[in-house]
């Protein structure tokens, strides 16, 4: 019991040693400040990860976009619900039982049934993603035709009972490094009525406002999704689905060397080819479907113009056209009146610009009312149908599916009348391109483009108001390759920036 045992120094009291260490003692020691700021860190961490980091993230982050589609409130965007179950909401209590139906003009004994309406009758709704059921404005720069303005959400807004595109100057700090900034969105549809009172007035050029559609599998801004898809319409495998429309190495057919356009070397065409052809090697990456004989559906993003405004003069105009791919020989399609329709010709001309080395256009020009601008009053009433014929208050022109017909000296076949889902785009732009010489101070601003309603229209029995038909499907591809209908800093489908390669051609020898 007496023994010493070797920690017994540690029990025993010793006042001399007990006064010299526990004597003179700090609150704040270099041990208590670092097992303080050990702990304040912890604090710190958990308060930003709990905290901190989903505040800054809900101010910082953008949600999650519709895959760049801005159709029946970007449900169908990607088909990701093939089907609208009984057309629910898709048609606004607002419209008025009258334009529930309509007659057309073609057949008389037919009528077409209204699918979907918008009449913008309620004041404050905005278009950023999620923001609306119907509808999305898109936040960027469209550089494809060089235009000056950053399209931005908040001047997509509606008052009054009208949707309101605004076009403005802007600080170019604050605006992307640009001047000027307007609204641009899009909505799926199959004929198309649409109410628009245009910008400015009808005797000053700069402004270039625009009601047109395009092909659900290529988005309008997005570069990459467009990359030989625009502006193709097409379903057959020859040499028209190649680069520059010409056999590999034989530099034929002779008729895309030369005639074509003056700012590249007489070549017809400058297209990279189309990327989702007829001609696709079997186990390629393609949205299909494919034909009975095994090959697959040709698919694209085609393009087809309500309208785009323009100043002739002193005399405001509307370009109503569509674009096409690939080319037939100097761009000239056959306008015999056998295909084409002219109702009023001191109304209505054939636009004498039939396209270039990265489009082939049909294009009628027709003279607007000078009453039916910002600055004057009232309203026009413009509709389209990729149906044969149309359904509108006052048919100006049309064109017969045979005008796009094979041709003989390019060596390709017929262009069909665009059989892709199709979404509509309303913007208000300015660009060079589409006013040569104008000089943009001198308008005046804001300038405002009002849309009425947005109606659309299929023939009774017809009805077919999904991005991802059966016979057309989207959802997967675009599900697939999401950035390219996301990035818009994506220009191109393959190097240097999107980096995804070509699906192989069978005409290049390559299965």
């Amino acid at each position: 019991m007496n023994i010493p045992e070797p920690d017994d120094h540690l029990h025993n009291p010793d006042p001399k040693r007990d006064r010299h260490y526990d004597g003179g003692g700090h609150v704040f020691t270099s041990r208590g400040i670092a097992n303080l700021g050990c702990l304040f860190i912890l604090a710190a961490g958990m308060m930003m990860l709990f905290a901190g980091y989903p505040i800054y993230s809900h101010f910082t982050s953008k949600r999650q976009t519709r895959q760049g589609a801005f159709n029946f409130g970007g449900t169908n965007s990607t088909g990701q619900v093939p089907k609208i179950p009984n057309d629910i909401g898709l048609i606004d209590i607002a419209t008025p039982e009258s334009a529930l139906t309509k007659k057309s003009h073609v057949d008389p004994s037919q009528e077409w049934d209204l699918v979907f309406s918008d009449e913008f009758n309620v004041d404050g709704r905005t278009f950023n993603p999620g923001d609306d059921p119907y509808w999305e404005a898109v936040d960027l720069h469209y550089w494809q035709t060089n235009d000056v303005e950053w399209y931005d959400p908040k001047q997509a807004t509606t008052k009054g009972g009208y949707l309101r595109l605004t076009l403005n100057t802007a600080d170019p700090i604050n605006n992307h490094n640009m001047s000027y900034v307007s609204g641009m969105f899009c909505f799926t549809g199959g004929l198309i009525e649409v109410a628009v009172q245009l910008p400015g007035s009808s005797s000053q050029p700069g402004l270039w406002p625009a009601v047109w559609t395009m092909g659900n599998l290529g988005r309008a801004g997005y570069g990459a999704s467009l990359d030989g898809m625009w502006p193709y319409s097409y379903d057959s495998c020859d040499v028209g689905t190649l680069p520059n429309q010409t056999y590999p190495g034989t530099q034929t057919p002779l008729a895309a060397l030369k005639n074509g356009d003056p700012d590249h070397n007489d070549v017809l065409s400058m297209l990279p080819g189309q990327r989702l052809s007829a001609c696709t090697c079997p186990g390629e990456s393609h949205p299909g479907p494919v034909h009975q004989n095994g090959s697959f559906v040709g698919r694209s993003a085609p393009e087809i113009d309500l309208f785009e405004a323009l100043i002739d003069g002193n005399r405001g105009q509307v370009s109503q056209s569509a674009q096409w791919a690939p080319f037939n020989a100097q761009y000239a399609w056959d306008n015999s009146s056998s295909n084409l329709y002219i109702r009023d010709p001191t109304v209505t001309q054939l636009n004498a610009y039939v396209g270039g080395a990265f489009q082939q256009t049909s294009s009628g020009l027709s003279f607007t009312d000078s009453n039916c601008y910002e600055l004057g009053s009232g309203c026009f009433t413009f509709s389209m149908g990729t149906y044969p014929g149309s359904s509108t208050d006052t048919v100006t022109w049309g064109l017969k599916a045979a005008g796009l017909g094979p041709d003989v000296a390019t060596e390709i076949n017929a262009r069909p009348i665009p059989t892709e889902p199709m979404y509509i785009i309303m913007n208000l732009g300015m660009s060079p391109n589409f006013a040569h010489g104008v000089d943009f101070t001198t308008l005046q601003y804001p300038a405002t483009m009002l849309v009425d309603y947005v109606r659309v229209y299929q023939p009774r029995g017809a009805h077919n108001i999904g991005c991802d038909p059966a016979d057309r499907p989207t959802m997967t591809y675009i599900s697939t390759y999401p950035e390219a209908y996301t990035n818009y800093n994506f220009t191109l489908w393959g190097t240097p920036q999107y980096n995804q390669t070509q699906p192989k051609n069978r005409l290049n020898g390559t299965c």
